[in-house]
């Protein structure tokens, strides 16, 4: 206990991003924290982002128990539920926080607290039953198949970026990869002759994905004709280049994508993680079990997939009420 807040002390980067927060007046709310932080960061390994992370939603709880007159070593569990739900609904000069930093804080409420029991602060823990406010799942858009044959067809001609656009595109769509996953490709992820693709998702987990055959085709044309105009004699691992020889950023990805989105009529319609979307939702649509798709996702919970479950149903809807006789009004 004692040697972690010395530690803390003494190590200007943990001093830097934990400089204590005055939760409890007159008290040692503080040091608690700068403790908390600290055991994060030495005996957790959490990266500074995320210490600063807590750090932020430590101060945001202060804040409002201070408003409802709650010391916080004394908060309950309805203390706790009221500061996400007010972060949830949001107010007239905040907008609502997005579900996924709803769950970061309350993770962050959880560990918090949990240290405290552990070092004998607090008896109970008011967090043992703590779950983040439900907010109904915004269903993401997904491309019809015409509308993705459009998307693919719009890179036109054989220079170097049309073949690189080209192969990019279909190889997104073919194997649903995150932006971050396309950019971090590298040349032997790609074995070609068996049509499987490395990609390596959050958490650096490395997962297998087939490949189809347009895809293979494109990056065959791309790797023969387009990509060593772009490397020149630069020794470069990733797959997709720049102009200036190097790997892409995620800011010259979204512009590829952006650029043939508007020339297919379809900038208002998607972003680069929407081929991922549509890959998984045609998959499913064409009879593809949840558990492989899950797998070439690289989803940790098949309940993250199962998003995609109600996405189908819900295009299945749109196509029958667009299609059937009965069902259409008038």
């Amino acid at each position: 206990m004692g040697g972690r807040r010395g530690a803390a002390a003494k190590n200007p980067r943990v001093t830097a991003t934990t400089d204590p927060p005055a939760l409890e007046p007159g008290g040692d709310m503080s040091t608690r924290i700068l403790d908390f932080l600290a055991y994060l960061e030495f005996e957790r390994g959490l990266s500074r982002n995320t210490l600063e992370a807590y750090r932020t939603d430590l101060l945001q709880l202060g804040e409002h128990l201070r408003r409802r007159g709650v010391d916080p070593a004394a908060a309950t569990h309805e203390d706790l539920a009221s500061f996400l739900t007010d972060l949830a609904k949001g107010s007239d000069d905040r907008p609502p926080v997005a579900p996924a930093t709803l769950q970061r804080k309350t993770a962050c409420l959880r560990s918090f607290y949990r240290h405290l029991r552990r070092e004998g602060v607090i008896e109970h823990d008011p967090t043992s039953d703590l779950r983040a406010p439900r907010r109904s799942q915004k269903l993401p858009q997904v491309l019809t198949r015409g509308e993705v044959a459009r998307l693919l067809g719009t890179p036109k001609g054989t220079t170097p970026a049309a073949l690189r656009d080209r192969a990019l595109l279909e190889l997104m769509y073919a194997c649903g990869l995150r932006a971050s996953e396309a950019i971090d490709l590298e040349v032997g992820d790609l074995d070609l002759r068996v049509a499987v693709l490395r990609a390596r998702g959050k958490g650096s987990k490395e997962r297998l994905v087939p490949v189809g055959r347009e895809a293979i085709a494109a990056v065959r044309a791309y790797l023969e004709r387009g990509r060593p105009a772009l490397v020149g004699l630069r020794d470069e691992r990733h797959l997709f280049l720049n102009q200036r020889g190097s790997g892409l950023t995620r800011q010259g990805l979204y512009k590829i994508v952006q650029r043939h989105a508007r020339a297919a009529g379809l900038d208002d319609r998607m972003s680069p993680h929407t081929l991922r979307h549509t890959f998984a939702t045609h998959l499913l649509a064409g009879g593809c079990d949840l558990r492989s798709l899950q797998e070439m996702l690289g989803h940790a919970d098949i309940a993250t997939t199962q998003i995609y479950t109600h996405l189908s149903a819900e295009r299945l809807k749109d196509v029958y009420f667009q299609a059937h006789p009965r069902a259409r009004a008038g």
